[in-house]
């Protein structure tokens, strides 16, 4: 055998193992969905956070919201720390919790027929509706305000990508008979679409109302006061998978809910002054 023949042969063999280790690790790195009794043995509760001023945020050294206290309380209950992941992006949370990345999405998701499908949703927890973003009227001319509803026709709405305000938004333009186009934005989350508007780069975007409300304290220039939805129920998603653990978070929100300990704790994220 001669020597190019030889290299070549251990060059094959080196590139063979090192294929081997890569395929090894990537199997070591895929993930599954857990349910309850993987979740409590592990002592691990993987959690995905949208972070916003309401839901979850950060304040100095401090680690707070409404849906991030909701949880710890939880996890405390079953002697298990919580991993928290801040993701912005819908799609980014919808397809983790599909993966089995993470074992909840603590977000305020709309109950309906369409997240049913995808996801075991828990029981609810706040009522919330989806409202246009715009800025007050600033004259009896200013043809950017929208009055009602009809005067939508032709407008650009701007909402973050995989929004579930996307499919009102559609069926309100089949309601009025006119289009309403839809702009998703990939890289911003609710709040800063909010900030958009506010400044004048956009003029109309769509959100939750009680973000809507928190924001307007500090945006004295938004008006959040007209209605895309109807009142809804929201609450958490759990893998389809995960049936135990939904039955657990179930149980302990029927429970939790209806204590002063959680009424205080609503109060301290929902009531706007």
């Amino acid at each position: 055998m001669n020597k190019t023949k030889k290299i070549f042969l251990k060059l094959l063999a080196v590139f063979a193992v090192i294929s081997l280790c890569f395929a090894c690790k990537k199997e070591k790195e895929t993930v599954n969905p857990r349910d309850f009794q993987e979740i409590k043995k592990s002592g691990i509760l993987k959690v995905a956070f949208e972070y916003n001023s309401i839901g979850f945020y950060v304040d100095g050294d401090t680690v707070s919201g409404y849906h991030y206290d909701m949880i710890q309380s939880f996890a405390a209950k079953h002697g298990l720390k919580v991993k928290a992941i801040p993701l912005m992006s819908n799609e980014d949370r919808t397809k983790g919790l599909e993966d089995g990345k993470f074992d909840i999405i603590a977000y305020s998701i709309p109950i309906t027929n369409a997240t049913l499908e995808h996801f075991l949703i828990a029981k609810p927890l706040i009522r919330n509706k989806q409202v246009l973003i715009q800025r007050k009227q600033s004259n009896e001319n200013d043809s950017t305000y929208i009055h009602t509803q009809i005067e939508l026709g032709g407008c650009t709405l701007y909402v973050e990508k995989e929004s579930p305000a996307i499919f009102r938004i559609k069926n309100l333009s089949n309601e009025i008979g006119d289009t309403i186009f839809i702009k998703e934005i990939e890289k911003y989350g609710p709040e800063q679409l909010i900030d958009l508007v506010a400044h004048g780069d956009i003029d109309y975007a769509v959100c939750n109302e009680m973000l809507a409300k928190k924001a307007a304290l500090t945006l004295p220039q938004i008006d959040v006061n007209k209605d895309i939805s109807f009142n809804q129920f929201y609450s958490w998603a759990v893998n389809k998978q995960s049936p135990i653990l939904l039955d657990s978070i179930n149980h302990w929100i029927t429970t939790e809910t209806s204590t002063k300990e959680y009424q205080k704790l609503y109060n301290k994220y929902f009531k706007f002054k």
